[in-house]
């Protein structure tokens, strides 16, 4: 704990090295994003609180609750992420720089597992197919954007190229999630080319 004593007195009785007090931050959560960033595609050794260690490749930190994504990648699999809350963080130690095919694998993991390359025909044929299916079933959908590539629907949901749930945005968290659940079911019934 920095900085010497408390509040006046002390009537907790803890010296320095005991509790944090609520509200107080450690060490990893005073640094600032920029010195986060150079952990980041970083071999590391987490010391969390009650001596819990982790060890993993930094995938990032989260700038708001200082919370450092560890990837690690058992044998045979994609990878996998461990979340370390940031004032549960007592120190990190870099035990090795990651090399640029492991950054390009840290980079795969949050890809989407059927990733797919579409021509700009695919594309077309994806929206129209899409924008007819919205029609027949009601929903208020016009074209928008950049030679009509985004689908807007109702004027509040936007649907950009490959046309999927994960392409949807929208302020309206329950309209987003209607049209995300649609679109499921819609290419169950169309799967992709």
């Amino acid at each position: 704990m920095r900085g010497g004593r408390g509040p006046r007195g002390n009537s907790a009785g803890i010296g320095t090295g005991g509790v944090l007090g609520v509200g107080n931050m450690n060490d990893w959560q005073r640094k600032s994003p920029l010195d986060w960033e150079t952990y980041v595609n970083k071999l590391v050794k987490v010391v969390a609180v009650e001596k819990h260690e982790y060890e993993g490749w930094v995938l990032t930190v989260d700038p708001v609750s200082a919370t450092i994504v560890l990837a690690t990648f058992p044998e045979n699999e994609k990878g996998s992420l461990s979340f370390i809350m940031g004032h549960a963080v007592q120190e990190v130690e870099i035990l090795r720089e990651g090399d640029s095919d492991m950054q390009e694998r840290l980079a795969r993991i949050l890809e989407p597992q059927e990733s797919h390359a579409y021509s700009p025909e695919e594309l077309e044929e994806r929206r129209k197919a899409l924008k007819s299916w919205l029609e027949t079933n009601h929903i208020p959908v016009s074209e928008q954007g950049e030679q009509g590539r985004t689908l807007n629907v109702a004027g509040v949901l936007s649907i950009e190229p490959p046309y999927g749930p994960e392409q949807c945005s929208s302020a309206n968290e329950i309209i987003l999630a209607r049209v995300q659940g649609l679109l499921h079911g819609y290419l169950q019934q169309h799967p992709p080319c």
